[in-house]
């Protein structure tokens, strides 16, 4: 299960976002299988530190094979996660392959035994 909290939308800040604020006591539990991670503008260098056995390039992106599938099993990343910061056309296109080789995954539960690196062109 996830624990999520409802949120409403505050008054625009001086770029005119208004930004989400929780609902105090709207807490619920989500039963699910699986969570797919795709917010944010900037890869959480903290689970890098928390997980080592996720392997990480010396620029600090995740290592990903041609499947998008990492080092650690069960897991895949794809955009600024495994380029750095890019644009959201690349982000979306790994998204749509990592989804095809997920559901592959799911299907047949097969996951090598090492990853060979994807060679992945770093955007300017």
């Amino acid at each position: 299960a996830v624990t999520l909290i409802r949120n409403e939308l505050g008054e625009p800040d001086e770029s005119g976002r208004r930004r989400p604020i929780p609902i105090p006591g709207s807490e619920f539990d989500l039963e699910v299988d699986t969570v797919v991670i795709a917010i944010g503008q900037r890869p959480n260098r903290i689970l890098y530190q928390e997980v080592p056995e996720l392997e990480v390039s010396r620029n600090g992106t995740i290592i990903v094979d041609e499947k998008y599938r990492s080092t650690l099993r069960g897991v895949f990343a794809g955009g600024d996660a495994i380029r750095g910061e890019a644009t959201v056309v690349l982000a979306m296109g790994d998204g749509k392959r990592a989804a095809m080789a997920i559901d592959e995954y799911l299907r047949t539960g097969e996951w090598p035994e090492k990853i060979v690196p994807m060679k992945i062109a770093q955007a300017d």
